[in-house]
């Protein structure tokens, strides 16, 4: 086997082909993002050239880790599991690797670990940040290039879930029920998503004077719906609105302990649709959030800065509605 000529470099075939450096590496990794034609071009410059890749070099010269860190505020939630399994699955494919830092819903933590992880990496992921608006604003001009999954700064690339309007058509379902008084168990007051829940409530409640929508301060998980369930109880509500899957779990095993039937006595609804929620009794209505395809899609838009391609625009995708067996109509 002849062996590569001496000198010969990722830069000489990019030039020969007349393509970027990362296109390059793209397309001798059999990225199937890689336009088939530029694909052919690479490889017949390689082969003219006796190129063989070698990932250290190729790193070395393109002046880079390989390597993005993405923030998440709790990795025990299955919905930031699933963002991260995307980000993580399109990044490989891309010869990328992903670090993963846990901030434990700390904004102390949040703030640190951004900065820190952009020091060792390409760029930075963050998802769900809880830093306060003009602080995010502040901090996203140092971590370029950055990008955000349910907040927005400045010209920042974004992808989002359309929380306001999958918890609308949550309340709308359990109007269409006959609900006429509902509780939503709040999550954690810095998060954006939470807010956007609470603005749908606003929303609803203009719309439908006639339906009683009330918040109970409560968290983001098994404990704190479990830790709710007298409060809820208490108030004589028909159906609860849960902030997430984790909530209306604990919710709807500490009701079915204290005697009450779901739906009969009380509807439960999720949000999420975690893998968990089909497996409950009953199963869980909720609404699904596209997670993995948001982890996806924040990659492209990572890959975008990287690659020194035009910027993708922001992007908002709609929970479904999924029901199942914890909702029905209000007791007689």
């Amino acid at each position: 086997m002849a062996r590569q000529p001496k000198g010969v470099t990722i830069s000489d075939v990019a030039a020969k082909a007349g393509v970027s450096l990362s296109t390059v590496s793209r397309a001798l990794n059999g990225n199937p993002t890689v336009d088939p034609e530029l694909v052919v071009r690479v490889q017949d410059a390689a082969a003219e050239l006796q190129y063989s890749a070698s990932p250290v070099a190729r790193s070395l010269v393109l002046g880079r880790t390989q390597t993005v860190a993405v923030v998440v505020p709790d990795l025990a939630n299955p919905t930031f599991q699933a963002i991260l399994r995307g980000v993580s699955r399109a990044a490989a494919a891309d010869e990328y690797h992903v670090l993963v830092a846990d901030s434990a819903e700390s904004v102390d933590e949040e703030r640190v670990l951004a900065t820190a992880t952009r020091r060792r990496t390409d760029g930075v992921i963050l998802c769900s940040p809880r830093l306060a608006q003009d602080e995010l604003d502040r901090l996203i001009g140092g971590l370029r290039p950055v990008v955000l999954i349910n907040r927005s700064a400045g010209d920042a690339p974004t992808v989002r879930a359309d929380y306001r309007g999958a918890l609308g058509a949550e309340l709308e379902h359990l109007r269409a029920l006959g609900h006429r008084r509902i509780v939503f168990l709040a999550g954690i007051e810095r998060s954006v998503a939470n807010a956007a829940r609470l603005e749908a409530i606003e929303a609803f409640r203009a719309q439908h004077p006639d339906v009683e929508v009330n918040e109970i301060a409560c968290g983001v998980d098994f404990d704190a719906g479990a830790a709710a369930a007298d409060a809820v109880l208490a108030s004589q509500a028909t159906a609860a609105l849960a902030f997430n899957d984790l909530v209306a779990m604990g919710l709807l095993s500490a009701v079915q302990d204290r005697g009450r039937r779901v739906p009969a006595d009380l509807s439960i609804v999720g949000f999420d649709d975690i893998p968990f929620a089909r497996y409950t009794t009953p199963p869980l209505t909720t609404a699904r959030v596209p997670a993995e395809e948001i982890g996806v899609q924040a990659w492209e838009r990572m890959r975008g800065q990287l690659d020194g391609t035009a910027a993708a625009p922001a992007l908002s995708l709609t929970p479904e509605l999924i029901v199942r067996g914890t909702s029905g109509p209000p007791p007689a």
